[in-house]
C-alpha cells in the first residue's frame, strides 16, 4: 500500500520514515513539509543519503489523494483537525499523531489546547489507538488518533491494576514523568539548547500539561471510575526516552508476587509490553529505538502504595512505531510487521 506523511521534517516524521522504509507491505510515496517544501529529504536528514531520495513537497490535497492509501499526520496540534476530515471522507486511512482527535469532549480540547476543537462527528469517529487496550476497535477503524507519549507510558503502566478492583479511587493517580529533549520537537526553543538542557533537570507545566485530560479520559474508561490524575513532567538531559513513575493507593494489602502475576496475565498476549520480574526495574535504554514498553512494579507494604515504573522511547512507542502498529491492525497485518527489532544498547 502507498503511504504519505504530512509533517515529515520533524523527529516523529523521520522516525516514521525510518520504520516504514523497512516495512514489507508499504511503500513511501509522498512526504509533505510546509516549512521545508522544495528541499530534498537528505538536506534535512543527511543520515538517509543513499537510502531514500524523495522531495519534501508542499500541501496539495488533490495530489495527496491521488498518490496514497494511508496518510500519517505528524503535525503540531491544530493542523490535523483542519486537514484530516476531507481525507477520511475519501476513504483514505488516516493516523493522526497529534492530539487533535484524542479528547472526545470538544470542551476539554478548547480548555487544554486553547483552540477550537475538531467537529464532534470526527471526534466520535476517531478511534483511540492504544493497541494493547483497544485492539479490536482499531482493527475495525480506518481513522486512528495515536496516543500521546506520556499517556502511552502511564496508561500501559496503570491499566492492569485499574481493572483489578484493588485501587483506592478516593486518592488521585500520581504520575511523575521524565522525558528527553526530543519530546519538545525539532524547532529551536529556549531551554532546549545544549548549554541549558545539558547537566540540568527541570520540571515544567505542572498542573497544566495537555496530556492530563487524555490520561483521565482513558483511565476512567479502563476502570469505570472517575480517576483524577496529578501529572508532573520533567525534562532530563538525554535525547530520547520516557520514564514514568506512577503511584497508586491500594485499598487492600497484596503481595508483590500477586501484583506481578496480575500484570503478566494482563499482558500475556502483548508482544510489545514486557513485564519485569521482582526487583528488576526497567530503564529507558532498555527500549531505545523500539516499540517496546517495559514495566516494573514495587509495593510499599507500610503505606500500601503501588509504584509502577513504565519506560518507552517517546519517538517510537510514544509516536511513530505505535502509529505503525495501529496501521498493521487496521489492515489485518501481524502487529509486529516492520517493528520486530532489538533495542539499541548502550
Amino acid at each position: 500500500m502507498k503511504v504519505g506523511i504530512i509533517g515529515a521534517s520533524g523527529y516523529g516524521g523521520v522516525e516514521l520514515i525510518r520504520n516504514l522504509y523497512q516495512h514489507p507491505n508499504v511503500s513511501l510515496e509522498l512526504l509533505v513539509s510546509s516549512s521545508t517544501q522544495g528541499e530534498q529529504l537528505t538536506a534535512q536528514f543527511p543520515h538517509l543519503h543513499g537510502i531514500l531520495a524523495l522531495p519534501l513537497d508542499g500541501f496539495d490535497e488533490n495530489e495527496i489523494r491521488s498518490q496514497v492509501d494511508i496518510l500519517f499526520f505528524t503535525t503540531p496540534a491544530g493542523v490535523a483537525k483542519e486537514l484530516a476530515p476531507s481525507f477520511v471522507e475519501k476513504g483514505i486511512q488516516c493516523i493522526d499523531l497529534s492530539g487533535d482527535f484524542r479528547l472526545k469532549r470538544g470542551s476539554l480540547y478548547k480548555e487544554w489546547y486553547k483552540d477550537t476543537p475538531a467537529p464532534k462527528e470526527y471526534l466520535d469517529l476517531a478511534t483511540y489507538g492504544l493497541p494493547e487496550l483497544y485492539r479490536d476497535k482499531i482493527g475495525k477503524s480506518t481513522f486512528i488518533s495515536n496516543p500521546g507519549c506520556y499517556p502511552t507510558a502511564a496508561l500501559l503502566g496503570m491499566a492492569p491494576v485499574l481493572q483489578s478492583g484493588l485501587v483506592n479511587f478516593s486518592m488521585p493517580l500520581i504520575i511523575d514523568g521524565k522525558t528527553g529533549v526530543s519530546g519538545a520537537g525539532r524547532k529551536p526553543a529556549k531551554g532546549m539548547m545544549f548549554s541549558e538542557a545539558n547537566e540540568n533537570t527541570k520540571a515544567y507545566k505542572l498542573g497544566g500539561h495537555r496530556h492530563v485530560p487524555e490520561m483521565e479520559q482513558i483511565a476512567a474508561d479502563i476502570s469505570g471510575m472517575d480517576s483524577p490524575v496529578i501529572f508532573n513532567p520533567h525534562l532530563v538531559p538525554m535525547t530520547r526516552g520516557i520514564l514514568c513513575t506512577i503511584y497508586i493507593q491500594l485499598h487492600e494489602t497484596i503481595k508483590h508476587g500477586e501484583v506481578n502475576q496480575l500484570y503478566e496475565n494482563f499482558y500475556q498476549d502483548d508482544y510489545f509490553v514486557r513485564v519485569r520480574t521482582e526487583n528488576n526495574l526497567p530503564a529507558t535504554k532498555d527500549v531505545y529505538g523500539t516499540n517496546f514498553c517495559d514495566i516494573g512494579i514495587s509495593i510499599d507494604q507500610r503505606t500500601n502504595v503501588l509504584s509502577v515504573i513504565s519506560v518507552i522511547d517517546n519517538l517510537t512507542k510514544g509516536a511513530a512505531t505505535q502509529a505503525i502498529q495501529n496501521m498493521n491492525l487496521v489492515n489485518g497485518w501481524n502487529e509486529q510487521t516492520g517493528l520486530d527489532v532489538v533495542p539499541v544498547y548502550p
